[in-house]
């Protein structure tokens, strides 16, 4: 009998230091601070529609950070704001983000406008930025690294293999029509690529540019028609590049006449109701979802199990995954997610993503990439045509002008008001 009532008191005594044990631990738990990132996407105005998918990225790789211990037993709290589509009320809400959220880090913006106007935030305040969409360039900050795609890993490599391969067809005529969004990263994307096409003997059959967000292309593609150019290179935006599309088809210009090569036409674009019809015409990206990778594969079968199987995930995406997973790598080596301590160990960083292996350049704070050019297919999916074979060094700054020059060829387009 004195025996069974040991056993329970023990069994008693078990249970009360297990829920002790338990207790401590939820108390520690919640009284450790989380870290704060800031989430800087519209989620409103003509932007939010590429923009939101990436704030679901960046939320997949916080929530994986989170489920293997976080960083040192704090959970990344993210805070999300919306940018409205505007640069000026972006620029307010990083400083709010840095100044009252207290975020150790941002990542966010589209536009170069934006980015633009969140840039002497964070330099003021020596916040991290995080930018992961493909830009004109042109631009190196210490309070900024770029995940995104830099002209010689994008638009030089397209131009060079579009004028080899699609101009087959006619070597004398090397005629190339340019149409883009009415902002900053079209407008210097192609003076580069005017640079680049009389180098190789193309001539510029037109140049046209559309307000951010119209869909008034009718007088755009009967300009083209009459050009008769023998290929376009295309830098319009979302709905813009909708309306393109369509309005090509409606007249009859197909991919085997006069083939499209986009820039910021992506798996996401090929989608709902609203589908670009560009089957058969090309985009240039350093990931596409088609990437034959068992890393690729994983990371789908991640992001599907969390948004579902019809999610499709493009290179902006990818870019803003693996920049949060560069951010928590670098924070694990400073031991501080303080960003003036985190701004040392990230130039350290290199990772196997979904698209192969990527590491920070230390000199310009760009990431160096895979070069990769896609066939658009029915389904809304690209076949990858050409890739550069190893990533490519970036290079915001092209040496055949100083940067001076460069600087008063910005300056020249930021003064029209863009």
């Amino acid at each position: 009998m004195k025996a069974n009532n040991r056993v329970s008191a023990m069994l008693v005594l078990m249970v009360v230091l297990l829920i002790s044990i338990f207790m401590a631990w939820q108390y520690y738990s919640s009284s450790v601070p989380s870290i704060k990132v800031g989430i800087l996407h519209s989620l409103t105005g003509p932007m939010a529609t590429r923009e939101k998918p990436l704030v679901d990225a960046l939320q997949l790789a916080i929530e994986e950070a989170n489920a293997t211990g976080g960083i040192n037993g704090q959970k990344i709290e993210p805070v999300i704001v919306d940018c409205r589509s505007e640069p000026l009320y972006c620029g307010q809400q990083a400083e709010y983000l840095i100044t009252e959220a207290k975020v150790k880090a941002l990542f966010g913006c589209w536009t170069s406008a934006c980015r633009q106007a969140v840039k002497p935030v964070v330099e003021r305040h020596q916040g991290l930025l995080f930018y992961s969409v493909q830009y004109e360039g042109m631009e190196q900050s210490p309070n900024i690294i770029y995940t995104g795609a830099t002209p010689n890993q994008q638009a030089a490599p397209v131009v060079h293999w579009a004028l080899e391969t699609l101009d087959k067809r006619d070597k004398s005529n090397k005629h190339v029509y340019l149409v883009g969004s009415d902002y900053i990263f079209p407008r210097v994307t192609n003076l580069l690529i005017k640079d680049l096409l009389a180098a190789q003997g193309a001539t510029v059959a037109g140049e046209r540019y559309i307000p951010l967000g119209s869909s008034e292309v009718v007088e755009l593609v009967a300009d083209i028609l009459q050009k008769r150019p023998g290929m376009i290179l295309n830098t319009l935006e979302s709905d813009s590049a909708a309306a393109f599309f369509r309005e090509l088809n409606r007249v009859g210009i197909t991919p085997e006449k006069t083939p499209v090569l986009s820039f910021s036409i992506a798996e996401v674009d090929l989608v709902g109701k609203d589908t670009v019809r560009m089957e058969g015409h090309y985009a240039a990206w350093n990931y596409f979802q088609s990437i034959q990778t068992p890393q690729n594969q994983a990371f789908l079968q991640r992001f599907h199990n969390r948004y579902g199987q019809k999610m499709v995930v493009d290179d902006p995406m990818e870019a803003s995954y693996i920049s949060l997973q560069l951010w928590v790598q670098a924070v694990h080596e400073a031991g501080s997610a303080e960003p003036s301590q985190v701004k040392r160990t990230i130039l350290r960083q290199s990772l196997l993503a979904p698209e192969g292996v990527v590491s920070l350049d230390s000199a310009t704070r760009h990431l160096w990439r895979v070069a990769r050019i896609g066939k658009a297919r029915a389904d809304g999916q690209f076949d990858i045509v050409w890739d550069s074979g190893r990533p490519l060094e970036p290079s915001p700054f092209p040496t055949y002008r100083t940067r001076e020059d460069w600087g008063h060829l910005i300056k020249a387009i930021e003064g029209t008001g863009l």
